[in-house]
């Protein structure tokens, strides 16, 4: 149900609730919506008390945020107050409850020993906070990390919004996300529950990241329309505008041939990875070099020295060495946690890395990291 922001006469609103859970609640709003608004009725928290507990909504007219918390209400009503202040004020509160009550023309968050009072905003000018398009299908919240993955190796240059995205689309009961920036690719295959027989649709991927934080519950519900996605579970309903543009295929990436493939642990990779890179200088370049039952890493620099560490791994295939990007590298062996890795490295005009896990993820989950490698 949309929040009416008209509807209810009067604002009496009269609530007391736990401080902690609120406080994570009036966070998680100001997270989910843009740091500067040029209007600042937008730049407020709609607070709703219901005989069923507590709702806080906000919007920027491009995204919708509705998230319900439990409270005991005294007195039902609707106001609008700043939503910074709000989550700041509750954050510092060390009571564990706080009871929010309407003083004349401000918001009183009191507890036995304090009061605090907030400014109410002009709620009727406030435009309406919208409901979420119809659902699509569902999935674990356990797999959302994955999609977390996924987002972060889209694009933050808005130069470019198409890499900003997340591509989700779905073949059969598989999700399939894919994002990239252009240097590096996700994709990440995911069993779900759909409810839809088709689903193509591009995700603002800083959403898409903040969500998979926030999500709790056993599932998510994805909700799709021609001009908005959102998802939803029991305490949250979020949904934002879609981007608009074609998306590049992964398909050619995920080829199987390879020049050269290593099985090694993502773990010491990583860890000899973060030893060598203080060595990188300020080209920031790390050398893999396969060598014999080996990965050898190297970096190299006149000012900063050199460095070189051997990781036992199982190679087979060309023996050549590839350049990376530091930074892109640790972020795709960290992305595969304690896993063995599996490796594979192009050359040529086809020159790219893809990681996989070396073996089945017990989810039933799928993730492939596409590196491309620096120019030497």
């Amino acid at each position: 149900m949309s929040v009416g922001l008209a509807s209810l006469p009067g604002m009496d609103l009269d609530v007391t609730a736990a401080t902690r859970t609120l406080a994570q609640a009036a966070a998680d709003l100001v997270r989910l919506l843009p740091g500067r608004v040029l209007d600042p009725v937008l730049s407020g928290t709609v607070l709703e008390a219901t005989p069923d507990g507590v709702l806080l909504a906000g919007t920027d007219r491009e995204r919708s945020i509705r998230l319900s918390r439990g409270a005991r209400t005294h007195s039902e009503g609707q106001l609008l107050v700043p939503a910074r202040p709000l989550a700041e004020t509750l954050r510092n509160i060390d009571s564990p409850e706080v009871r929010l009550v309407v003083e004349g023309r401000k918001l009183a968050l009191r507890t036995p020993n304090a009061r605090f009072a907030l400014p109410l905003l002009d709620l009727p000018a406030h435009p309406a906070v919208r409901e979420a398009p119809p659902r699509v299908g569902a999935l674990d919240t356990a797999l959302l990390p994955l999609a977390a993955v996924a987002a972060s190796t889209a694009s933050r240059d808005d130069a470019l919004p198409v890499f900003t995205g997340v591509h989700v689309r779905q073949r059969g009961e598989r999700l399939v996300l894919v994002g990239t920036d252009r240097f590096r690719m996700t994709v990440a295959s995911l069993p779900w529950r759909p409810e839809v027989d088709e689903l193509d649709v591009l995700v603002p991927a800083n959403l898409l990241a903040e969500l998979a934080k926030q999500a709790d519950g056993a599932e998510v519900v994805l909700h799709v329309d021609a001009d908005r996605v959102g998802m939803s579970w029991p305490s949250a309903e979020v949904s934002s505008t879609v981007l608009d543009a074609p998306f590049p295929s992964e398909a050619r990436h995920l080829a199987d041939a390879f020049d050269c493939t290593v099985d090694v642990a993502a773990p010491e990779l990583a860890g000899a990875v973060r030893r060598v890179t203080p060595f990188a200088g300020a080209q920031g370049t790390v050398l893999l070099e396969v060598g014999d039952a080996e990965v050898r890493v190297r970096a190299a620099d006149q000012q900063f020295g050199e460095a070189e560490e051997a990781v036992k791994a199982t190679t087979s295939g060309d023996r050549f060495t590839t350049a990376y990007q530091p930074r892109y590298l640790a972020d795709a062996l960290q992305a595969f946690g304690a896993q063995a890795v599996h490796i594979g490295l192009r050359s040529g005009t086809r020159r790219s890395t893809v990681i996989t896990g070396a073996e089945p993820d017990p989810s039933d989950a799928e993730l492939h990291y596409v590196l491309m490698p620096k120019r030497s």
